[in-house]
């Protein structure tokens, strides 16, 4: 049987070394900008003790939690869903070939299902089930009839990745243990309040973004119905921050890239570079602060 995170004994931390726990927001293909992040940490030599995601900061944080260097990560993105033809190529493998297969796996006009592409795009290193993980990791859904969130962190990773990233009208909604689950940044845009009793400096990377433009034009539907979903999640994250705030936030300039820019992962990477010397100037300030208070 899989234990949960807080009776792990792989959370102890190196002597004289905080424990540190790493929170990656929802975003869509704004998360790409966790890349950075990652690499922060990889050239820092720091390992957190523990990962929290949301939708696309739940699939970077699998990426992290089964062992990948963000160069990794970053070479896999970019190779996959950042080239036009590889997108089209495997989205192509998934089709299904019959109506039977079709209804079997769910298939609905409009929408995809996130299972199956979830499978044609993840890492191999990623395994199938949390227990197989290098870094414990918790991956954040929301039970649509519940009105609630849900923590998953054993048993079938994937599911929980594809439940947690079923951005409602794209995808469809995924069943976990019975209950309907969709995105889950809809409820826990950044999950940082899910680590504060595990490591002695939590930092929280917030790529959900808000509404770009000139203040003026009015959006068309699509851009309305993200921005309006932003904004949401914005407001979930300040609530969020005066119950209890992270030891570092950090949030990358993402605004003017849309939650299905994918194709843009170049571009976007490009751009949020500056996140990498951010992150490690924060995180190496907060450290010595530790120390000097241990």
């Amino acid at each position: 049987m899989e234990r949960s995170l807080s009776s792990r004994p792989d959370l102890r931390r190196a002597k004289g070394e905080p424990a540190i726990a790493l929170a990656l927001g929802g975003g869509g293909a704004r998360g790409i900008a966790h890349i950075p992040v990652i690499e922060a940490f990889d050239e820092m030599g720091i390992r957190p003790v523990a990962i929290a995601g949301s939708s696309i900061g739940a699939l970077m944080g699998a990426g992290m939690a089964a062992g990948m260097t963000g160069d990794e990560i970053r070479h896999h993105v970019l190779s996959t869903v950042g080239h036009r033809g590889e997108v089209l190529n495997r989205l192509w493998r998934m089709r299904p070939t019959s109506l039977a297969e079709a209804m079997a796996s769910g298939f609905r006009f409009g929408q995809f299902n996130i299972e199956r592409v979830l499978k044609a795009f993840m890492p191999e290193a990623v395994p199938v089930r949390f227990s197989d993980l290098i870094i414990p990791l918790k991956v954040i859904v929301t039970d649509y009839y519940g009105q609630t969130e849900r923590v998953c962190e054993h048993g079938d990773l994937y599911r929980a990745l594809a439940a947690s990233c079923a951005l409602p009208a794209f995808f469809t909604p995924v069943k976990i243990d019975g209950r309907v689950m969709i995105d889950g940044g809809i409820y826990n845009p950044v999950p940082f309040d899910h680590l504060r009793e595990l490591a002695d400096i939590v930092v929280a990377v917030d790529v959900v973004g808000g509404p770009d433009g000139d203040g003026r034009t009015i959006p068309n539907r699509i851009d309305s119905l993200f921005g309006a979903s932003q904004l949401m999640m914005q407001s979930i994250i300040s609530m969020k921050m005066k119950a209890g705030a992270p030891d570092i936030l950090l949030r990358p300039d993402v605004g003017r890239y849309r939650v299905l820019d994918f194709l843009r992962a170049q571009e976007l990477l490009a751009a949020t570079e500056g996140a990498k010397g951010e992150m490690k100037r924060a995180l190496a300030a907060r450290i010595d602060q530790w120390k000097e208070g241990a």
